[in-house]
Parts: structure tokens; C-alpha cells; sequence
């Protein structure tokens, strides 16, 4: 007696394997996690902020931008931090995004005025401690002095120093603030000395 051997046929391979895959079912779809509501956003980026996590705050900021484009909170609450932080013109950069949105907010606006002045008056301080505020930059500074003066009804925009009366009362006189309004200039000169 002789023994065959069998080969499979290649059909029967085949079959085999298209069994073999219909046995094992594919691995289930991860679910996307569910997008984080505005109000969390701002939440999630209040918090980092308070914990000193601003670059982490502020990436949570973008996200919520790009996320609901249509809602202003995430760009006011982004030029609020950069204003907090002296960053003026990207505070202006992001609350003009927010009045792109929503024109009348008042926040924005007054982000945008304040930062621009505060930007202006430091290019102005730091013409002025160059000597270098003349010509058509010097009315033009003039102009905006005037309509400043205007706008917010004081005929001086950075009051003058007080001086102490007597040599007693110099010690008090030096522990007071000084005006917040004034800039801080080297040498101790008024950079709006020659517009008022």
C-alpha cells in the first residue's frame, strides 16, 4: 500500500483564510471624546491662568477660538491676558478680533484705546528722551493731546508733580503713589511736558 500525500488546493486555501478572517472581528472605532463646551474652555483656561500656566491658558484660548469662531469670549479673554501682562499689541491684535464679533462690546474697546495709548505713550517718552519730537510728529502729538484732553474733559492729560511744603512732611510726600497716568521716564522729564 502506498501513501499520498495532499497537497491543498489553492481554492481550499482560500476558503480557509476567508473563514479564518470572518472569525476574528475587527478592533472596535475609537469614539471621539466630545467637544468641550465654551464654557468649559474658558473654565479649563481661567484656571491655568490663575495657576501660572499662561502658555498652557492661552493654547486653551486658541483651541476655543478655532472651535466656536463665532463666539468673541475666547479672544477678549486672550487680549485680557496679554494686556495684563504689558503685551499691548498683541492685546489689541486679539480684542480687534472680538469687535469683529461684536462691535459695541465695551471691554474690547477699551482694551484696543488704553493699549494704544500706553504704546504711543512710550514711542512718545521715548522720542522725547532722544530730543527727537519735532516737525509734523510734534503737532500731530499736539493734535492727540487735544482730543484727549477733550475726550476725557481735563485740560491737563498728566497733572503735574506735587512738591512737599515742608522739610517734615518730604518723607510722607515720597511714600505716596505716583500718578498712574504719568510714564515713567528716564531723568525724570514729563515726555507731554510740551503738548499741555
Amino acid at each position: 500500500m502506498t501513501s499520498r500525500t495532499y497537497l491543498p488546493r489553492p481554492a481550499c486555501l482560500a476558503g480557509a483564510l476567508l473563514l479564518a478572517a470572518c472569525t476574528t472581528a475587527p478592533p472596535p472605532a475609537p469614539t471621539p471624546a466630545p467637544k468641550p463646551t465654551l464654557t468649559q474652555v474658558l473654565s479649563d483656561a481661567d484656571a491655568a491662568a490663575r495657576a501660572g500656566q499662561y502658555d498652557q491658558a492661552y493654547a486653551l484660548l486658541e483651541k476655543g477660538g478655532s472651535a466656536y469662531p463665532a463666539d468673541k469670549a475666547p479672544w477678549l479673554q486672550m487680549a485680557q491676558m496679554k494686556f495684563d501682562r504689558g503685551q499691548y499689541g498683541d492685546a489689541i491684535g486679539h480684542a480687534l478680533e472680538a469687535l469683529e464679533r461684536d462691535p459695541d462690546d465695551k471691554v474690547a474697546n477699551s482694551i484696543v484705546a488704553v493699549s494704544g495709548l500706553r504704546l504711543s505713550g512710550k514711542a512718545l517718552a521715548d522720542l522725547s528722551r532722544q530730543n527727537n519730537l519735532n516737525g509734523s510728529l510734534r503737532s500731530e502729538a499736539q493734535e492727540l493731546a487735544k482730543l484727549l484732553r477733550a475726550s476725557i474733559g481735563e485740560e491737563v492729560l498728566v497733572p503735574p508733580a506735587r512738591r512737599p511744603a515742608a522739610g517734615g512732611r518730604r518723607a510722607a510726600a515720597s511714600s505716596a503713589p505716583a500718578p498712574a497716568a504719568a510714564p515713567a521716564v528716564k531723568g525724570g522729564a514729563d515726555p507731554f511736558s510740551g503738548l499741555k
